[in-house]
C-alpha cells in the first residue's frame, strides 16, 4: 500500500496539465486531497473524468507559451479556491514536437525565440503570476520541471539543452531570493519518460527508429535505454514515478529544501 502525504486544502496549479507527466502530477495531488487548477491548451478534454470529486479540480483550456496564458491559469485558480498554495511549471518540450536533427545550423532566430518561450518564459510569467498570492499568505512552493538535458546537452536539442539550463538558473535565483519568505523553489530534472511525447504516432521513439533504423519506436526506446551510455535501469521512467517525486518536493515533509535540483533519470548521468 502506498502512503501518500495529505495535502487537503493545498490549491496546487499545474502547467501542461493534460497529458504525460503533467497529468500524472493532477492526479498525485488529487490523491493526495489537495485543489487543482490544471491548465493546457486541451485540459478539458484531456482531464475529463479524471477527478471523482469534481469540486477540487479546474482546467483551463489556455495556450501557456502566450505572455497572458500563465496569469490567465492562475487567476482562474484563485477565483474558484481563493488562492494558490504551489505552483508545478511542467509545461514545455519541442514547440514542434521535433528534436533538431540538423544541428546548431538548423536552428533559426525564430526556433530559439519559441523554444526559450516554452520552456523558459511560460515559467517566469507563471512564478510572476503566483507570488503576489504566495507573499499574502507568507509561504508556497513552487516546482519547476527540467530535464536532464539541461547537464547533457546534445546537438539535436541544442535550444531545448539551453532553455532547460537558464530553467535551473531561475530556479535557483528564485530561491535564494524568495527563501526569506517562506517560499521555496526546487526543480526536477527527469531523463526519458514513456510519455505520448515519445510514444504517439510520429513521436520521438519512431523518430528514433528511423534515424536507427530500426523496426518501431519500442525497439528505439529499449536500444536507448539498453546500449552505451544508456540507463542503468533499463528502462524510461514512468509519468507516475516523476509525479511522485514531483508531489514530495512540494509538499511539508520536504520543507527543508529549496534551491535544489533532484535528478530522477535511472542513473542516466553518470556525474553530479
Amino acid at each position: 500500500m502506498t502512503l501518500v502525504e495529505r495535502l487537503d486544502g493545498r490549491v496546487v496549479v499545474v502547467t501542461g496539465a493534460g497529458r504525460g507527466i503533467g497529468r500524472a502530477v493532477c492526479e498525485e495531488f488529487l490523491r493526495a486531497g489537495a485543489f487543482v487548477a490544471a491548465g493546457s491548451r486541451g485540459a478539458r478534454a484531456d482531464l475529463a473524468g479524471l477527478a471523482a470529486d469534481s469540486d477540487r479540480l479546474c482546467t483551463v483550456d489556455v495556450d501557456l507559451a502566450t505572455p497572458e496564458g500563465p496569469a490567465i491559469l492562475v487567476d482562474a485558480a484563485a477565483r474558484r479556491f481563493g488562492g494558490v498554495d504551489i505552483l508545478i511549471n511542467n509545461v514545455g518540450g519541442f514547440p514542434d514536437g521535433r528534436p533538431r536533427f540538423g544541428g546548431f545550423r538548423s536552428v533559426t532566430d525564430d526556433d530559439w525565440i519559441r523554444t526559450l518561450e516554452f520552456n523558459l518564459l511560460t515559467a517566469v510569467r507563471a512564478v510572476r503570476a503566483v507570488l503576489p498570492l504566495m507573499l499574502e499568505h507568507s509561504g508556497g512552493s513552487i516546482v519547476n520541471v527540467s530535464s536532464v538535458n539541461a547537464r547533457l546537452p546534445a546537438p539535436n536539442v541544442i535550444d531545448y539543452a539551453a532553455a532547460k539550463a537558464a530553467l535551473n538558473s531561475l530556479s535557483k535565483s528564485l530561491s535564494a531570493e524568495f527563501a526569506g519568505r517562506g517560499i521555496r523553489v526546487n526543480t526536477v530534472s527527469p531523463g526519458p519518460v514513456r510519455t505520448p511525447l515519445w510514444t504517439d504516432p510520429g513521436g520521438l521513439a519512431e523518430q528514433a527508429a528511423d534515424a536507427m533504423d530500426l523496426t518501431d519506436g519500442e525497439a528505439a526506446m529499449k536500444a536507448m535505454a539498453d546500449g552505451i551510455g544508456g540507463i542503468p535501469l533499463g528502462r524510461f521512467a514512468r509519468p507516475r514515478e516523476v509525479a511522485r517525486l514531483v508531489r514530495f518536493l512540494a509538499g511539508p515533509t520536504a520543507d527543508y529544501i529549496t534551491g535544489s535540483e533532484v535528478v530522477i533519470d535511472g542513473g542516466l548521468l553518470r556525474t553530479v
